[in-house]
This record gives structure tokens, sequence and C-alpha cells, in this order.
């Protein structure tokens, strides 16, 4: 089943958004960080952002948890609130 990582931030500017959008488009993943889908969503007003990542089962979450963990803050979008683990229970496009 796959597991989504969740992640809340605050004081995430717009500035920050676009900076991560120029790093992105190149992604370089830390070493050992198993393949993942991922979303970035911000609300320019109150500068809060949230990021889902989409792993493909528990042991590739837990190791892309501790390394994302284990990141800088000046490499994470803002200051960390809160991270949640969930099953992903459907996926669909339209």
């Amino acid at each position: 089943m796959e597991v989504a990582r969740v992640v809340s931030f605050e004081g995430v500017s717009s500035e920050r958004v676009e900076d991560m959008r120029r790093e992105m488009s190149d992604p370089q993943p830390p070493d050992g960080m198993p393949s993942a889908q991922g979303l970035v969503l911000h609300d320019p007003e109150s500068e809060t952002s949230l990021v889902i990542m989409v792993f493909q089962g528990e042991d590739d979450y837990r190791r892309a948890d501790e390394i994302l963990d284990a990141m800088p803050p000046s490499d994470t979008p803002g200051k960390r609130t809160a991270v949640k683990k969930y099953d992903v229970a459907a996926r669909y496009e339209h």
C-alpha cells in the first residue's frame, strides 16, 4: 500500500517558493532517498505550505522519513509545524 508523508510549514514566503521551484527543476534527491511523487501547496496570504510525498510502501516511507528529518532547516520551505503519515486510500486524475 502507498504511504504519504504530509508536512506542514509556516513562514513560507512567495520568494522561498520561487527558490524551491528553481531548485526542483533539476532535483537531486539526498543519498539513499527512495523514489516518490510529490506535491507542494502554498498559501501566500498566510505564508503556510504543505508538502505531500507519496511512497510505494512502509519501507520507503521509513527511509525517507529518517533522511528528511535529518535535513537542516535551511533546506526546508519554512518552519516545520507538523509531520503526519497517511495511508493512500485512493488516487485519481481527471
